[in-house]
């Protein structure tokens, strides 16, 4: 515990800046996932309280996560009330624990990196597609944009038609300016300045779109945005009232398979963005300490517990949260739980200040997320690696896109998966001659399948000829590829060939020898 408060005066104004960044993507995430705004504030206060205390990285960052609210959208949906989807969201916590405590902190290093890249493309197209009907000021389906997609019978390309008819000049102006801000504040002079680097852009646009709608009011009541497109906390007046806005789960709809699926889908998605954001965040650490993914996943499993115990939404590490404790000179703990606290006051005496926030500011601040997901670069470096990696990235998008987050991740692996098959019948076995003398080299590991291209390089070699074996690269051989070879061996010398192996001291080709004799 003396060791958490020793870097107080570097952590303190570090949690702060950290604060004001979360506040508006709290409740932006939370808008953009059809969930009460109010669930955002709640996963951010245990993200940083709870998880920030546990978590065994000094400097990650935990809260709702853009990287999940295209499962909480559908799933909110899908699952009929937020209290069966909350049921999920504790029994994703449990699972997270499950794998923590089995050390399956690994499962990170088990995903294609242009299957994640994708993920994290499509999520922030998403995103954008979302949130550009709130940033003209259709706000329609209000919070609950799960019930206006049901009622209504809209998608997300199909709102984009219908808000045509919906625009409001106020919120365009308030949105086109806070793009503006925030394209701004990510130059070199905003960011080298020793003032203005130190106040995050996300901030100036939520201040910014207060003060406008104010003055709209005063000056053009007509471009004034109503309550329904501001932001829609419920005031409190102290814990009492805290209690009672809690929201808690359904635990009668624990036999819905739809549950479960929802609970495992949050579950992996959460906990691999988790080891990404603390895998990056353990190299922006100006002390390059290593954090324990084992521990992680078990600080996050109890942070989604809590979190569908009172009405939150789930939460992982998040990099852009991470990365702003990094660049304000954080260096332990205690930045991510007091930037906790703040929003755990912001909520029981700001709530009234914070309604004033538009909507179109917010969704100004997560188009800028989306749009930092989907760099021009992210789709370059994904083409410049070759077939192998952007049919499996755009695939991933698309899949995504058009269903949903599981499916598209899934469709993703398996052609990812097909490539590295194509790969290996392509390349795993050659065939070499000089003269009389021929060389079947293994340049790698040999599965089952990659049997039909050893059987057509040996059905085709000449009769009286000396062959050679390499498995010199190799140390596993699957046993279809042995009972290949030594199928040839027992009928090679009828054809004139003499067969000799070489082979590393870890190969299995010796075992094979003493069989085939």
């Amino acid at each position: 515990m003396k060791d958490f408060f020793k870097t107080y005066r570097s952590d303190i104004p570090a949690g702060l800046v950290v604060y004001l960044v979360a506040l508006p993507l709290c409740l932006g995430i939370a808008l953009a996932s059809g969930a009460p705004l109010f669930s955002g504030v709640i996963s951010g206060i245990i993200g940083g309280i709870v998880i920030g205390f546990l978590s065994d990285s000094k400097l990650s960052v935990s809260g709702p996560a853009a990287g999940l609210t295209v499962i909480v959208f559908s799933a909110i949906a899908t699952l009929g009330s937020f209290e069966a989807f909350l049921l999920a969201v504790f029994i994703s916590g449990v699972i997270q624990l499950v794998l923590g405590y089995v050390r399956a902190g690994v499962i990170g290093h088990f995903f294609p990196t242009s299957v994640i890249t994708g993920m994290l493309t499509a999520i922030g197209l998403g995103i954008i597609f979302k949130q550009i009907p709130h940033a003209f000021g259709y706000d329609i389906q209000g919070i609950d944009a799960a019930a206006f997609d049901e009622r209504y019978g809209h998608h997300t390309f199909s709102e984009l038609y219908y808000m045509i008819a919906g625009i409001l000049p106020g919120a365009v102006i308030i949105s086109v300016l806070s793009m503006g801000i925030l394209f701004l504040w990510d130059t070199k002079a905003i960011k080298n300045n020793p003032i203005t680097k130190l106040v995050p852009g996300p901030l100036v646009v939520v201040v910014l779109g207060v003060a406008l709608n104010e003055l709209f009011k005063a000056t053009a009541p007509v471009m004034a945005l109503g309550s329904t497109h501001l932001v829609s906390l419920p005031e409190m007046s102290g814990f009492s009232s805290l209690i009672d806005e809690l929201r808690f789960p359904e635990f009668g709809a624990i036999t819905n398979l739809e549950v479960w699926v929802v609970a495992f889908t949050i579950a992996i998605v959460g906990s691999l963005e988790s080891l990404l954001s603390l895998d990056a965040c353990d190299k922006l650490d100006p002390e390059k300490r290593i954090s324990s993914p084992n521990k992680e996943l078990k600080a996050q499993g109890w942070g989604n517990v809590l979190a569908g115990l009172v009405g939150g939404l789930p939460m992982t590490a998040v990099i852009v949260r991470s990365s702003a404790n990094v660049n304000a000179g954080g260096k332990g703990k205690l930045s991510a739980v007091f930037h906790g606290a703040l929003l755990l006051l912001s909520v029981l005496f700001f709530a009234p200040y914070l309604n004033y926030i538009p909507l179109s500011a917010l969704a100004a601040v997560l188009i800028h997320v989306g749009l930092k997901l989907n760099k021009v670069s992210i789709y370059k470096s994904a083409i410049k690696q070759g077939a192998n990696q952007y049919i499996p990235f755009f695939a991933t998008i698309i899949v995504i896109l058009l269903t949903d987050l599981l499916k598209g991740i899934s469709f993703g692996i398996v052609v990812g998966f097909i490539f590295v098959l194509r790969s290996n019948f392509r390349s795993g076995i050659t065939l070499s001659n000089v003269g009389n003398n021929y060389m079947v080299q293994i340049s790698r590991n040999l599965y089952f399948f990659n049997k039909a291209q050893l059987r057509r390089i040996l059905q085709y070699l000449p009769e009286n000829i000396n062959l050679l074996i390499d498995g010199t690269e190799v140390d596993f051989i699957d046993n279809d590829i042995l009972a290949t070879i030594k199928d040839f061996c027992e009928t090679a010398e009828q054809k004139g060939i003499k067969v000799t192996f070489m082979q590393s001291e870890t190969a299995v080709l010796p075992m094979f020898r003493k069989k085939a004799a």
